[in-house]
């Protein structure tokens, strides 16, 4: 098995939703924010070749917001989505499987793409597509607080290519990939927990966005039930202390992955890696 690390992009998010209640006095020394309190947002994807399988874990954005959509996330960066899997290998054509942590627009808008015609169509035509019942049916009838995080162009269509995979319960989906469900950020949210020759690799999304969110009250304002965030991401961080596992960081765009280690102001990161390096 191989893990690389897929970067689509960049954009940028105010700080106080991003760590919630915790001051910014507090944050900005784990974080930086610019003049105009906007931190700058990695977009990360990661894909696990297992030798029979090439699995693509999010996609980013994609091509079908609008401007008029994009006008307050600052989109910046010259990655994108395709370009990062040609210059580890691959091809669209090439990815077997897409597992979605969740249906937000900056996770899931690179399943289909806007083609010069204006059609949308599938980005990876031979991948099957692997999304949390809950999450499903959280995003296809979303809450008035959701709905615009939901944009239905990036959601209603997959029905359409007939190879979305609802999962109903946590356990392995793919041979060498698990997948656990929580409810704190959105209804639903499915994290993959990747076995690779016997340690173990969490692609933790938006339970952890950045290493700044690993203590336990560093929430962002984003998440709908967020003592429910803090009382998954103990339980997580608890069992990746105890078992020495990598935790991938999806929107951190200095720190790609890392270990954590027990300190008396609880857990917090250890062993800073890159993606390359598991």
């Amino acid at each position: 098995m191989q893990i690389f690390n897929i970067e689509t992009g960049k954009f940028k998010a105010d700080g106080g939703t991003m760590f919630g209640v915790v001051p910014k006095q507090l944050w900005q020394k784990k974080y930086e924010a610019d003049e105009h309190n906007l931190c700058s947002i990695a977009d990360r994807a990661m894909l696990i070749d297992t030798g029979d399988r090439k699995v693509l874990v999010d996609t980013g954005i994609g091509n079908k917001q609008d401007e008029k959509f994009l006008a307050f996330h600052y989109l910046h960066g010259d990655d994108t989505l395709e370009k990062s899997l040609n210059a580890q290998g691959f091809k669209p054509e090439d990815i077997t499987d897409i597992i979605l942590t969740h249906l937000h627009w900056d996770h899931c808008g690179g399943v289909l793409n806007k083609n010069s015609d204006g059609e949308i169509v599938a980005a990876f035509p031979n991948a099957q597509i692997w999304v949390s019942q809950m999450q499903w049916n959280w995003a296809t009838n979303p809450n008035i607080r959701e709905a615009p995080a939901f944009p239905q162009e990036n959601i209603r269509p997959m029905q359409e290519t007939n190879k979305v995979n609802l999962v109903k319960q946590e356990g392995e989906i793919i041979p060498g990939i698990e997948v656990r469900l929580f409810n704190g950020h959105t209804k639903g949210l499915m994290l993959p927990l990747i076995n690779k020759g016997g340690k173990k690799v969490f692609f933790a999304g938006d339970l952890i966005p950045v290493m700044a969110n690993i203590p336990l009250v560093y929430v962002a304002s984003y998440d709908i039930l967020p003592l429910d965030t803090i009382a998954e991401k103990e339980r997580i961080l608890q069992e990746a202390l105890e078992n020495n596992w990598t935790i991938v960081l999806q929107h951190d765009v200095s720190v790609e992955a890392c270990t954590v280690k027990d300190t008396p102001k609880g857990i917090r990161e250890n062993q800073l890696l890159k993606i390359a390096e598991i």
